[in-house]
């Protein structure tokens, strides 16, 4: 009836990484003093085991349900285009009605560990920090930091491909993009233009056009950007540095979850072998070309660039070194294993190259092992809170769909694929369906409800934690009616699962990881008004927003003098400790304080 989906295995081969400073950024956060919401103690004193302590005030035993509304914000404009306003939603109107248990988070910036207020967040570092309890230096800043200092480039990982700098090829794959969500552009080109410095004589650039984190139709831009950078580090350099390949970031190379394997093949096949049903003198006239008729940043094919003989200028041979230049694992994950594995399956790769020097910025899954050789390596996320729930013999159940089944599992679980214990866990995907999602904008939550319903009537596990991934995916699309379509049918869905909470006597906790259906135009800085184009028609909003989320809290189990408060500037983090709160626990003190207050 479900698919159960848990990744075990163990690549135990060697890796070379950079070194982890042990500082405020990267080290795992020590024992804190003991914190306080509502005049009473939320949080058990720092020790070196797990055990959970009673909550002086609110009872063990009851049934708890964690519904996580994905890409559900909380925005200022509320017009039209939100999706989130515009959309009925009378059981989330309700809980908004009930001030006392409802407020806001930060989902953004420096509240899930990104660099600035400026940096969207994104459901990777928000499930971090959901599961987490604490904020750690994430994805593009622990990158900036490592470029910063000069040790990306002094470390293993680098040394490892510089060693064929002089002899060969270098390739980048990545997300063409300033997005902040997988990939920069400054990243990027910070590590070309050192590779050139340091030697590199042939680069080629296999670049996926965005649409999505960044607006639609800026794929021309960027590609101008790097062209001239390239043009200017070639006579800086003496260097053959071009532009190989590429295609849009949802047609080519960065499927997730094992959803698309034919896109991969799509990026192998543009990346590795030079081939691509459109080929074309440069990137700049393949991208005009394929974007034809009005097709987004995001869908358009593959292409190869080739010279005057037709022949691809950048497949990648034998002795090579290859980047990828993404950050973020979720969407890298499957085109490493296919750089990585000898025994790889799930397509014809029908060339692989030998001798290959194969890195990730960042190694995308620490239990995999994958890849071996990278040049930052992720947080050191420790005592995550499924650890801890494992470790007291709590029992965990947790399910989404294919979309977003890693994030309630392995990022909330702290960047750690499988079980902490598996007599204790039991994780249910439902696969989704392979479409544009705005075709189907309910997705899979009556699934989705219909696994969390019967997980809590079975009375068997102790949490319940549900993602919903309808607000964020289809708001990735631009496509507001159907935006709207998903909201409301997320909104009927929660409903169904809130009654079988009231009908148990349970509790519950309804929050989001990030903004998205929330807004869905352009707008402008100043003004906040739409952008239109020459035709007045809106441009439409495809990214991630900066809007706070919501939290909300209830169940005929959660007594009345039981509210919401803590800290003004409250983040993600902060929810793990009240849904420890709400378990009848109190929470490691090193985690950031509840919200629970008692009043």
């Amino acid at each position: 009836r479900y698919s159960i989906r848990v990744k075990a295995t163990r690549c135990e081969t060697g890796h070379y990484s950079s070194r982890p400073s042990l500082n405020e950024d990267t080290a795992a956060p020590q024992c804190a003093s003991t914190r306080q919401s509502g005049g009473l103690n939320n949080s058990t004193p720092c020790m070196a085991d797990f055990t959970l302590g009673a909550h002086p005030v609110l009872p063990k035993g009851l049934p708890v349900c964690v519904a996580i509304l994905d890409g559900y914000g909380e925005n200022e404009f509320l017009d039209e285009f939100n999706a989130v306003h515009a959309a009925k939603t009378p059981v989330f109107d309700k809980l908004r009605a009930c001030s006392s248990r409802f407020r806001t988070v930060a989902a953004h910036g420096p509240a899930v560990g990104l660099p600035s207020s400026d940096d969207m967040g994104n459901s990777e570092v928000g499930h971090n920090a959901l599961g987490a309890g604490k904020i750690y230096a994430q994805g593009a800043k622990l990158v900036d930091n490592n470029l910063a200092s000069g040790q990306l480039f002094e470390d293993g990982g680098w040394q490892y491909i510089k060693s064929v700098f002089g002899t060969n090829t270098v390739h980048f794959i990545g997300l063409l993009s300033s997005g902040g969500v997988h990939s920069r552009y400054d990243q990027l080109i910070a590590m070309v233009k050192h590779a050139a410095a340091d030697g590199a004589k042939r680069l080629r650039l296999h670049v996926l056009t965005d649409g999505r984190d960044v607006p639609d139709n800026s794929g021309a831009g960027y590609i101008q950007t790097l062209e001239k950078d390239l043009k200017e580090l070639e006579e800086a350099h003496a260097g053959d540095y071009k532009i190989a390949s590429g295609g849009g970031r949802m047609k080519v190379t960065m499927d997730r979850y094992e959803a698309d394997w034919g896109m991969v093949e799509r990026g192998w096949k543009a990346h590795v072998l030079g081939d691509a049903p459109t080929t074309s003198r440069s990137a700049l006239e393949a991208y005009q070309s394929l974007k034809e008729g009005g097709v987004s940043d995001q869908n358009i094919g593959a292409f190869v660039v080739v010279d005057a003989e037709s022949k691809p200028i950048g497949a990648v041979q034998d002795g090579d070194a290859v980047v990828i230049a993404n950050f973020r694992s979720d969407r890298v994950i499957e085109i490493s294993k296919a750089f990585e594995y000898p025994d790889f399956a799930h397509f014809d790769r029908v060339r692989v190259p030998k001798d290959l020097k194969f890195v990730g910025l960042m190694q995308y899954d620490g239990d995999l092992k994958l890849p071996s050789n990278y040049l930052v390596p992720p947080p050191a996320i420790s005592r995550t809170s499924g650890e801890y729930l494992a470790k007291n013999g709590l029992k965990t159940f947790a399910c989404s769909e294919t979309q977003k089944f890693g994030h309630v599992t392995f990022f909330w679980n702290g960047n750690r694929s499988g079980y902490f214990d598996e007599a204790l866990e039991t994780y249910i995907e439902i696969p989704s369906d392979n479409c544009v999602f705005d075709e189907k904008p309910e997705m899979k939550a009556t699934e989705i409800t219909n696994a969390g319903i019967e997980a809590l009537k079975s009375k068997r596990f102790d949490v319940c934690r549900l993602n919903y991934a309808n607000p964020d995916m289809v708001g990735h699309t631009g496509n507001l009616a159907a935006t709207v379509a998903a909201v409301e049918h997320c909104d009927k869905e929660l409903g169904r699962l809130l009654d079988t909470v009231e009908e148990l006597g349970g509790v519950f906790i309804v929050t989001s990881d990030h903004g998205n259906a929330d807004d869905m135009v352009q707008r402008a800085k100043k003004t906040g008004k739409p952008v239109t184009d020459a035709a007045g028609k809106s441009l439409p909003l495809t990214s991630h927003t900066l809007a706070p989320v919501p939290v909300a809290i209830g169940g005929p189990g959660l007594a009345p003098n039981i509210s919401l408060s803590g800290p003004a500037n409250a983040g993600l983090a902060n929810i793990t400790a009240t849904i420890m709160n709400l378990m009848g626990f109190t929470a490691p003190a090193d985690y950031e304080p509840s919200l629970i207050a008692i009043n």
